[in-house]
């Protein structure tokens, strides 16, 4: 019968089990809250086998023990003298019914708070109460390791380990697992029939355990990653509830009443400006923020856009009358304490819905070189930054292109529009102030009065930007008043705000620019960090009449300047498996014949299944070649989304074959003969425009097998 070694390693597969969650909680936050429950489930065990009454009774036991044994690591805040309450026996059954997907809702690490670590142990819990039943009646340790193993695959829908850090835990889990066979090899019968000794324990288990460590190493090593992995935390954003007045809105409002206090800063950071909401989306009438939100954990890490070195800043905040749902934060920032707030990571903006007093941000602050900064180019990719501006006056088209010279999307070009619009228009002041940032609003601004609101000019300046495929975004927030008040603090007022853009930049991430003139440069509130080297590029900007395109490069950082990235290491596959040889190759010739086999049976639906094929054919081949892509985008909307590429022929082609869809879905009418032959016309544009990206892009697109293995279920998602 299994002994007490082959429980304890029962046990320990559990524990490591359940520290497959380290990615998420962070290692300190996990070992007691599955250590502690893990030596109490021994002990009991160990008593119900010297005391046979209680072997009935040891599941039960087993249970009972665990879960006091959860409450006083983990739930001891709602224990009387460490007895469980009915607040204690409140909160395990929201760890068993809500702790799961809250965290899934947070930022990672996320914060060690019960209500979000609790589920855990409970998962890791069962597991070892189940796997001792199965071993001490089965007597099978393959059968007593498969509760362990289903924790590993649930941590693994969490977030998938890779590279070394799978080796690191399959390493652990595969020394336990070799561990347990070892301890429990039957003894073999002696031709006299009597049992023969077992050999020793640390002998026998060598080669089991060799084999599970020499697994776990070639595992990490001939399957790395090839990218970011499905996880069940892309599925479930947080919630937020409740409509707010548009902030753009009050713009106007706060400047005509600008004594009103909002907000006290202290610390010894200042930067020159305070981001309240990042708003990216504009359909020609409103800008709307983003909504995309997660519970901010314990530390965001600087972004993977920035290839440039960040340091860590640090304020605390006092709010006063702010209003609003969004706390003052930084384009990049690293955690909050004394709040709870939620975060839009791809804004940094903080939602807050509940007023309080005080909080303490840190956040990340680039080290850009000027010099680097001035030949930058820009981020076509960036997120929000190429979306849709509604429908564009032809006019204002005209003016975009001749604002920048003709010169090509490059953060050079971004700054000859600032220049444009500071030596072009006039910022308003006084009473009676401008306001209304749609596009009759903007175009008044723009050919009539040339006079308006930072409102105006940070609004007009986005649109023109992506007109010309320069990604930029517009914020709302508040510059940094000088002088500071006695003591290094200072108050931010109503006068304060401000709306200005942001543009996206290779290794740089967003860079705040200033076309009304609206920072106080110099004194106390002084442009600082990224706008600080912005000042200086646009003082080397040479005059409009020399301005012309020049090499661009992404900013460098340690990586692209020559390092290598510690996690980078491979292992020569094809040199040593011809099974995998084979099967790339295999996948070189079937990954494109499986899309053309599928675009000829998109292109044989009768009526309007052929339209929607064709949008369906477009679509693929465009997230083939990196074009971004999300549930309720439109043909108009990928449009824009595929500006970056440069070809006007695709836009063309998708507006075509979004008037086609339009005319299918929408009209009433049954779809003409022709509808289906125009739409694959369409079709035919957007590939030809495709066609003339460069080969490495285009090899890529043909192999990429993404779309042919999501297209079935986005397919059905659709109703397709």
């Amino acid at each position: 019968m299994p002994g007490r070694f082959g429980t304890l390693c029962v046990l320990l597969a559990a524990a490591v089990a359940g520290l497959f969650f380290v990615p998420v909680f962070g290692p300190a936050a996990l070992l007691a809250p599955l250590l502690v429950p893990a030596v109490v489930l021994f002990g009991v065990t160990q008593l119900c086998a010297r005391t046979e009454v209680l072997v009935a009774w040891r599941p039960l036991l087993l249970l009972v023990a665990g879960l006091l044994a959860v409450v006083e690591t983990v739930l001891f805040a709602t224990t009387a003298a460490g007895l469980p309450t009915g607040e204690t026996f409140a909160a395990l059954l929201s760890g068993i019914t809500e702790s799961w997907q809250l965290t899934l809702q947070s930022t990672w690490p996320a914060r060690p708070s019960p209500d979000q670590l609790l589920f855990v142990p409970l998962l890791a819990l069962p597991a070892g109460v189940l796997g001792i039943e199965l071993l001490l009646r089965s007597r099978k340790p393959m059968v007593a390791l498969v509760p362990s193993f289903a924790v590993v695959v649930v941590s693994q829908l969490y977030v998938a380990l890779s590279g070394l850090a799978a080796v690191a835990a399959g390493l652990g889990y595969a020394a336990v697992a070799g561990a347990l066979f070892a301890l429990t090899r039957p003894g073999e019968e002696k031709p006299d029939g009597r049992a023969r000794r077992r050999a020793p324990a640390l002998a026998s288990g060598v080669p089991v355990v060799v084999l599970g460590l020499a697994a776990a190493v070639a595992a990490g090593m001939l399957l790395p990653a090839p990218g970011p992995a499905y996880s069940l935390k892309q599925d479930q954003p947080a919630q937020v509830s409740g409509r707010v007045a548009g902030p753009l809105d009050d713009i106007a409002n706060r400047l005509e009443h600008p004594g009103a206090p909002l907000f006290s800063v202290r610390g010894d950071a200042r930067p020159d400006r305070w981001p309240v909401v990042v708003l990216d989306t504009f359909d020609g009438v409103n800008w709307t923020p983003g909504s995309h939100y997660r519970r901010l954990g314990t530390e965001l890490p600087p972004s993977a856009s920035v290839s440039v070195p960040s340091q860590q800043r640090t304020a605390t905040i006092r709010l006063d009358d702010l209003g609003g749902p969004w706390l003052p934060s930084q384009t990049w920032p690293a955690a909050v304490t004394g709040a709870d707030p939620l975060v839009e990571e791809s804004q940094g903006s903080l939602w807050l819905p509940h007023p309080i007093g005080e909080y303490r941000l840190s956040w990340w602050e680039p080290q850009v070189p000027a010099a680097d900064l001035s030949a930058a180019a820009i981020d076509q990719r960036a997120p929000g930054g190429l979306g849709a501006i509604g429908q564009v006056p032809a006019d204002v088209e005209t003016m975009a292109r001749a604002a920048v010279g003709g010169l090509s999307p490059s953060f050079r070009a971004a700054l000859a529009l600032e220049r444009f619009f500071r030596e072009g228009y006039h910022t308003a002041a006084g009473t009676g102030l401008p306001s209304g940032h749609a596009w009759p609003q903007l175009r008044k601004f723009l050919f009539e009065t040339r006079r308006g609101t930072s409102e105006q000019f940070a609004a007009a300046y986005v649109a023109l930007a992506r007109i010309v495929g320069i990604p930029a975004r517009l914020v709302v927030g508040f510059r940094s008043p000088a002088p500071p008040d006695a003591g290094g603090g200072y108050t931010v007022r109503n006068g304060d705000v401000m709306a200005w853009p942001e543009v996206a930049v290779a290794g740089a991430g967003w860079v705040p620019l200033d076309p009304a003139g609206a920072t106080r440069l110099g004194g106390a509130g002084g442009p600082t960090g990224l706008s600080e080297v912005t000042a200086r590029a646009r003082a080397q900007l040479p005059p409009a009449a020399q301005l012309h395109d020049a090499p661009v490069a992404p900013v460098k950082g340690t990586a692209e300047a020559g390092g290598t990235d510690d996690g980078g290491w491979s292992f020569p596959v094809l040199w040593v498996l011809a099974g995998p040889a084979a099967l790339l190759l295999a996948s070189l010739v079937g990954v494109p014949v499986a899309k053309l086999v599928r675009s000829w049976r998109r292109r044989r639906r009768p009526g309007a299944g052929a339209v929607l094929g064709a949008w369906l054919d477009v679509r693929d081949h465009l997230r083939d070649h990196g074009v971004p892509w999300t549930a309720g985008m439109t043909a108009r909307d990928t449009a824009a989304a595929a500006q970056w590429i440069g070809n006007p022929s695709i836009v063309d082609g998708l507006r075509a074959l979004g008037s086609t869809v339009d005319q299918v879905l929408w009209s009433g009418d049954a779809p003409g003969a022709q509808a289906g032959p125009q739409a694959w016309a369409a079709v035919r544009t957007v590939r030809l425009g495709l066609a003339g990206r460069g080969l490495r892009s285009r090899v890529r697109a043909a192999l990429d097998p993404r779309t042919l293995l999501t297209d079935r279920l986005r397919t059905r998602s659709q109703g397709l």
